[in-house]
Parts: C-alpha cells; structure tokens; sequence
C-alpha cells in the first residue's frame, strides 16, 4: 500500500509515482508479486470481435438506464483513442467513468475521498486493513493470496493526502471479474478484525512474543513502513511543505501516519473512519478497456451498490483562507515561444505513446481532480485545452507571464521553507520514539501487560495458521496460454552497423535504440560511465547551450536517454555483455540532426554546469536508498557471486554511490571534465554499436534513411580500438543466421572468476533495515531454471510474506531468481540477522515439503503473470536485441514453467539452497548494529 506526497502525471507514458504522496499496499516498483499476463479469456459474451469497444460505447444515450446507473455524458476523446462514458448510480449517487479503449489490459479502481485530520495515518491503515478480509471471503489476506490465484498485470492500493484508491488490471475477462468481486467486497464489506489492525497498523508487544519477560516494543506494518519513509530527507521536506502551506485542515496533517502518532490511533477510530468514509456515496468508479461495461455495472450494482442507501458524506476539504501577507521573496519568471512551443510537443508526443499501463495512468492523471468534483471527461481533452491554450496567447500575448503575476509574484499566499542537516537527527527520533514507549508502558497495570503477551500469542498463532483460501476464485493453470505470441523482427544494417527493425502500431512514432559495448574502455573508467550518461544530454552540444539543447530536444524528440546495462549471458554465467544503451523516442522529422549534435558535439568544458549535474545526481543515489535500499542490498549481495554482478555493483551499487559523494565533494573537477571525452570516444563507436528500431511499416523506410544519415556522421569517430579484454566471445541475437550475417553480442568470459562468500553492512542513518541474501545457482537456459523461479514464489507466497510482513512487521519480503542467482530480500525491516535466519529456515521448509499442488499451482499462475506481463509496441523485440533471449528460447522456458513438481522443487532447493551447497554473498542496510560489529565474519562499511 502507498502514501504519497508528490507525484508527476503522464497521461500516455507509465505513471510516475514518487515516495512522497502515496503509501501504497507494498513496494510496488520492485515487488515481482505484481504480476502480468497477456492471456486473453476468449468467452464471447465479454469481448465482442465485430466492433470495437470504443464504437460500442457510442450506442449508450444521455439517460439510458442500466443496472441501477443513469447515463448522464458520451464523449469521443480522439486523442487519446477512446470514447468515455459519464454515469451515476441512481440510488447512491456513486459516480462512475468508463474508458471504453481497444486495449485488452482491462482496469478497475474505486476511490474514496478520505479526509483525516490528525496524523495517526488513519486512511493508510483503514487501506491495509480493508484487504485483510471480508465478509465474503473472511481468509486473511484476500489480496496477497490473489496475488497467486490470478494473472493481474497490476494490483495495489493507494493512500493520497485527500483519498485512497483500489485499482487492479488484467488482461483475461474471468479474472476481472474474480478480482472485481475481491475488491468491491474488501472496500465496502470488511471484517476490520481487531488482530489485523495490531498487524497492518501498529501494537504494543514482547520483543519476543513467546517471552512475557522480554520488553515491550512498537510493532506493525504501516508503523515500520512510515519509519522508513520519515528516513527519507525529500519526502520529509515534502510533507512540512505541504502541511505549512495548507494548515487549516487534512493537507495539514500526514495522511500516511506520522510515526510517532500512529499509536495514538485506536482501533475503534480506524472502523468509524471506514463507516464515515467507505460509502458508496462518497466513492468513484473508474473502469477501462475493451471488456463490455454492461457487465462492470451489472456486478458492481449487485455485489456492493443494491446493498446500500445514499448519504452525504461530509468528507469535502473547505479552501484554505488565503494569507494576507507572503512568507517568501519575489519570483520571476520569462517564458519564449519556442520554449512554449516545446512543452506542447511534450504534450503531443505524450499522447500519441503506447504505453502498457495506460489504464492506470489515465485513472491515476483524472483522480485529484475528481476527487474534488471536476469533470474527469474534460480533464482527457487535451487537444481542446491546448487549443483554448493557444488562442488565449492569440488574444493575449501576455497571458502566461499575467498568470505568473497573479499565481506566483504577487500571490501573497506563498511560503520559503528551508531544511537544515542535523547529525543527530536519527538519535532523537530513537530517543522520542522511546519516551513515547515508554509513556504508554508507565500506564499499564500488569494486567494490561499480561492481556498484550496473551493477545500478543494469539496473534501469533493465527499468523502460523495454515489458511484456507477455498472462498477465494482462482484461475487454474489450464487457462494459461500454452505459447507466446511470436515478435517478428527483420534485421538490416545502417551505415555499416547491425539494425533490429520491429514493425508495430506505434502511431506514428519513431523508437531508436542503440546499444554500445564498453570492451575497449580501461578499466579506470567505468566508474566514471553512470556520470557520463547522466550529463551527455544536460551539458549543451554543438551551438546550444544546456537550457537550448534541452528546449530542442523537447522539440524535435519524446525524450532521450543514456544510461549503462550490464547483460549476463543466458547460458553460461561467467560471460556478459558490458554495454551502455543509447534510447531516442523521436519523430523522423529532423531527429538525426538533434542525435548527432548531442552525441558528436558535447559540451565537456562547463564546470559550473557539471557542478549543478554531480550535486544532483549524488543527492538523487543517496536519497534513493531510503526507497530503494533492497535493491543496493541485493545488489551487493550478488557482488562476489558472478562478473555480472560485480559490474553492476560498480555501475548502480553502493560502490558508485560511494564515488559520486567523493566527486560531489570535490573542490575541482577539471579532471572529471577532461576524463568524460574519453569515454565518449570509446562509447560512440559505429564498430561498436548495434540499434533497433520500431516503428509502424508507413515510418520504417523513412526511419531506416534517417538512421543511415545518422550513422553516416557519427562515422566519423569510428576507429579500431583494442578491446581491453582478449576472452570475448561474439554470439549472433538471430542463432539462425550466418556467421558475420547480422548483429551480435560481444560478450567477455571471465574464466578465472571464483565465486566467493561474502557479508557486507552499510550503518545507515535510518531506522529500519534492508535486508538481502544472494545464492549463485544457474543461468536461464538451464534445466533447473524454471523449478527454481517457481520455488521463489511459492516461498515467498506461503513462507516468507507470513515470516517477514505478518509476523516480523516488515513492508515486504520475499525471493525471486534472475541472472543466475537466487536471491531472497526484505523491504524496511525492524530485524536485520533475524532475516536472515529467517531465509535459512525457508529452505528448510520447503525441503520437509511443506507445501501442495495448490501452492504449486497458484506459483505457477504467478510466474506466468509476469512472463506474459503486457509488452508495449515501443518495446516489443527488445528481449533479443538486448540480451539475446529469442522467441524460441522464451518457448522452450515457458514449456520447462508447465513441467514443474513438487519433486523438482524438493530437489533444487536441496542442490542449490542448502546449506553447505551453496555460495552465497550477504548484505544488510539499516542502523547501527552491535551484533554485526561483534562478528568478524562481517565487512562493515
């Protein structure tokens, strides 16, 4: 579940969401239980092939009645594709927006206006809560166990500062309607048990549950999510700002539970919240896709709506009275033409990308508004608000620099918020964290201490149930495809280097990609390479200056990007290939020339400008690993086990965190300037380039001539560089081919490379850990591959979620499987060594067989769901041009997926998990830890 604070809308790119406005159900950008499918249910009823959804939905009229609900508005919205279709619920006022699009990823999301107005985070509990069960289907955890009884392409729960969202996708019409019934019964029937508000929310018990003589501490999963997300330095700074400069009401307080409120919070609050607030007059239902909506409103009327009356929810946020006086100084602003004229083919291009996700980003984009009674269907005609946007400059030519007056300079409503470091910032909040404690224990009589350890066993045990998730609907393993849809895919050349064409409906849009191999870099400058590709598009190229070059790149371009990839070979895990991808969303209309200037002609000599560039990178790595600190954890972990993974860590670890906080600190970087020429002459090699293009079949000739001219000009630095390495192996992405027929990976061998064990702790000043294991197994093609990337989610499903989150208080946890490693992590976590135990222990488990052919089964659905996730036309074919994993081997893998057992399971989890045959590397983040200092089998950093 998510709270957030701030978060960037893209109506047609994937929704953005930043850590500082949302809290969502769980770790949403890296939690590979969010699976996805591509499977299409083929019952007529539900998708009709003689038109198409959005001429279906053009037959509803104004005041057409169906089930319950009242057509009030049909509307065409040709930018995006699609016709909306405004209702109301007749009895309960509940308003609803269907997007009927030709697009077979269906989604649903209802949102609740949710006003608190303290900070005991009461919303963002009341979201975790509501999923723990309900009246008709009362197993705990409805939501994680559908998470492996479905193929969702996406499921989560959002906690805004003003509402709280439920949105699901799929691609398969059963299982909309399996995970449509799960969610309207957890929003609107909930069992809100006392027992998961102490889990999900927060509670007072023994550090050990089994021990009454063990201190009492605060436990709960919200309690230590928001723990983790106030160690965050961005999004406290977002939250002060928000809550100072909407004082008066729920803006003013931190809708995600400020920590040391949350135990405030008492269980009867949390169910009068919900009875306030979950009702369906104070909802909004959202549906997309091609899936009938006869059929939406038909089941949400009979399922939750025929079942209630309307209210008037007193829920609507009052305007903040304005200052009379402001609290910052003036701010200026010019703004050109062009650079007008630039941000409206932002929008343009926007709208005409195809992303996967385009459900949720559109429900995601219209939500604030909505929520405060604004017109979501004018909220998706872009065209006519860039159109009523230009005619005002028609008429005005100081229209935007009048409504800068007006918003900005003189609104005296304004305020200038500073933040200081403090070292000792994380010691007062352990110390005020422990005064609160104690405050509460000081008013216990031993009764109230003997009633915790009792509830505090009674917990326990229902934790350590086996559940029975009978109630729950579940798609079977039958109803996976037994294939993949085939990519063809044409290659060519450009200019002498090797071209992957992929012809897709990409409505008009160019995508380019080009993949360069890093073997002739010396090795002194890899570090060097992640900076690189950070500022190569931000230092200003040929005539233009950084602000110009970024205007023209918003003019001529959907964006560019540079960044560095390492690709471990699918067969054999001592090789991989070292390369930095060059990606171009562009139109043929002079993209060529805006690609050579930056590439060919880059500005390397503006210190200052550099200076800006590394402060914010540096910033941007440390404040990610308050977000992100399982995947530097795992990454780590993995260092010592594989070439791949000591590269990466190199490339995205804490290695290079550790080396930009050096170059941050600086005094002078003339020598950083002139290290970063040297990389480009050995990146931007014509010999060393591979590219790939999607496009529609009317663009491809015209794209193909303008990447011919491009390459033509970067011609010019191409030269034979020695590889640094001698042991590179080429391996053709077509195994069909000729030899020296078409492109290829370079690929380095690292015969020599010895795997070895190693523990590594990063004291960070957060309170809470990241915690991450890494066992080196086998490479993708391998005939183990598949039993291990079940085993992974059937312990995560049936062990590991129930040990970390339900009973350690963890935000997540579990194991997934990927380059050749088996790797199992957990997500802001109040234990460190314990989780670890707690990963040996699993391994156990499943070698006693602790398991069914259901839980096989339900893993099985959920690997699917991610190996048949939703692939974009902008992305389609990139499984072979980046790593060489053609449609063939993806075949030959899906059929050894369907062939798992549970012998195989037994079997692999004992050769590879087990301990004394394993090599495994071990890597925790989080506070200062006396235990790990003590033991001299660890590195601490």
């Amino acid at each position: 579940m998510c709270f957030i604070l701030l978060h960037e809308f893209n109506i047609s790119t994937n929704f953005k969401v930043f850590p500082l406005k949302w809290y969502h159900l769980m770790q949403a950008s890296n939690d590979l239980s969010l699976g996805k499918s591509s499977f299409q249910w083929q019952n007529p009823s539900w998708r009709f092939r003689s038109t198409s959804a959005t001429e279906r939905a053009l037959q509803y009229q104004a005041g057409q009645k169906i089930s319950g609900f009242t057509v009030k508005e049909v509307v065409t919205v040709p930018d995006l594709f699609l016709t909306a279709v405004k209702l109301t619920h007749d009895n309960t006022g509940a308003q609803y927006l269907h997007a009927a699009r030709d697009d077979k990823n269906n989604l649903f999301s209802v949102q609740l206006r949710t006003t608190p107005m303290d900070n005991t985070g009461v919303p963002h509990i009341l979201e975790h809560t509501v999923l723990c069960g309900s009246e008709k289907y009362p197993c705990r955890d409805p939501f994680f166990k559908m998470l492996n009884r479905s193929l969702s392409t996406f499921m989560n729960a959002f906690t805004a500062s003003d509402f709280t969202m439920y949105p699901f996708s799929t691609q398969n019409g059963k299982d909309f309607q399996n995970l449509l019934s799960v969610y309207l019964d957890a929003v609107f029937f909930p069992c809100l048990r006392e027992l998961d508000f102490w889990q999900e929310g927060w509670r007072l018990e023994n550090e050990n549950p089994t021990d009454p003589t063990s201190p009492l501490v605060f436990k709960g999963v919200v309690f230590n999510e928001m723990k983790g997300a106030f160690s965050d330095n961005e999004r406290v700074y977002a939250q002060h700002l928000q809550n100072k400069l909407y004082p008066d009401h729920t803006y003013g307080v931190v809708s995600g539970g400020e920590p040391l409120a949350i135990p405030d919070l008492s269980w009867e609050q949390l169910k009068h919240f919900h009875a306030t607030h979950y009702h369906p007059s104070n909802a909004r239902f959202f549906t997309y896709g091609d899936l009938p909506l006869e059929q939406h409103l038909k089941q949400i009327q009979e399922e939750a709506l025929s079942k209630f009356e309307r209210t008037e929810p007193d829920t609507a946020v009052p305007n903040q009275p304005h200052w009379d006086r402001p609290y910052t100084a003036d701010v200026l602003c010019t703004v050109t033409e062009e650079r007008i004229e630039a941000l409206l083919h932002k929008i343009e291009i926007q709208m005409k990308h195809q992303s996967t996700s385009f459900g949720l980003s559109l429900a995601s984009y219209i939500a604030s508004c909505w929520n405060h009674d604004g017109d979501p269907v004018q909220l998706l005609k872009i065209s006519d608000s860039v159109a009523q946007f230009r005619q005002a400059l028609k008429d005005n030519p100081r229209f935007l620099q009048e409504k800068v007056l007006h918003y900005f300079k003189d609104n005296t409503h304004r305020l200038t918020l500073s933040m200081s470091p403090d070292e000792a910032y994380l010691e007062k909040q352990v110390k005020a964290e422990e005064e609160k404690l104690q405050k509460k224990v000081q008013a216990l009589s031993e009764s109230d201490k003997k009633d915790i350890y009792e509830k505090g066993l009674e917990l326990l045990s229902v934790q350590s149930k086996i559940q029975d998730a009978s109630c729950l609907p579940a798609l079977k393993v039958s109803d996976i495809e037994p294939t993949i849809a085939v990519t063809p895919v044409e290659m060519g050349t450009a200019g002498g280097v090797p071209v992957q064409y992929c012809e897709q409906p990409t409505n008009g849009m160019v995508y380019f990609r080009a993949m360069c191999s890093l073997n002739t870099l010396p090795e002194d400058l890899k570090l060097y390479v992640p900076l690189f590709c950070s500022v190569i598009t931000k230092m200003g190229c040929g005539g233009l200056d950084y602000r110009q070059q970024a205007q023209q790149m918003e003019l001529k371009t959907g964006g560019m990007s540079i960044s560095t990839s390492v690709n471990p070979d699918y067969s054999n895990m001592d090789m991989y290939e070292q390369v930095s991808p060059r990606a171009g969303v562009v139109r043929c209309i002079h993209s060529n020339v805006c690609f050579c200037v930056i590439f060919q002609i880059p500005h390397f000599d503006d210190e200052e400008r550099l200076r800006v560039l590394v402060m914010m990178s540096a910033q941007e790595l440390a404040n990610g690993i308050s977000y992100s600190g399982h995947m530097y954890a795992m990454t780590r972990a993995a260092r010592s086990l594989t070439p791949t993974g000591e590269l990466q860590e190199t490339f995205g670890g804490m290695e290079q965190v550790k080396f930009m906080k050096r170059i941050a600190e600086m005094p002078d970087l003339t020598q950083v300037l002139r290290t970063l020429p040297r990389i480009k002459r050995h990146i931007l090699n014509p010999l060393n380039m591979r590219c790939a293009v999607n496009s529609t079949p009317q663009k491809m000739s015209d794209a193909a001539g303008q990447l011919d001219n491009f390459m033509s000009n970067v011609a010019s630095n191409k030269k034979d560089r020695k590889p640094v390495r001698s042991d590179i192996t080429e391996r053709l992405l077509d195994p069909l081919a000729a030899p020296g027929s078409g492109p290829s990976r370079k690929l380095i061998t690292e015969p020599n490379f010895k795997p070895c064990q190693m523990k590594t702790f990063f004291p960070m000043p957060f309170p809470i850990n990241f915690v991450s294991e890494c066992i080196r197994t086998v490479p993708f093609t391998h005939e183990d591959y598949a039993s291990l990337n079940i085993l992974s989610r059937v312990m995560t499903a049936k062990y590991l979620h129930r040990e970390i989150r339900e009973k350690g208080g963890a935000y997540g946890g579990g194991a997934r499987v990927g380059g050749g490693l088996f790797t199992f992590y957990s997500y802001r976590d109040p234990n460190s060594v314990q989780t670890l135990s707690t990963f040996r222990k699993s391994v156990d488990w499943v070698r006693s067989g602790q398991f069914t052919q259901q839980d096989i089964d339900e893993a099985k659905l959920s690997v699917f769901s991610a190996v048949d996730s939703p692939v974009a036309p902008s992305n389609k074919g990139m499984g072979r041009f980046l790593s060489g994993i053609t449609d063939e081997l993806k075949q030959a893998h899906r059929e050894r997926l369907f062939a798992v057992t549970d012998k195989s399971l037994v079997d692999v989890a004992g050769r590879y998990l087990g301990i004394g045959q394993r090599t495994c590397g071990v890597a925790i983040l989080g506070p200062e830890n006396d235990t790990i200092k003590k033991d001299p089998s660890w590195v601490v950093k």
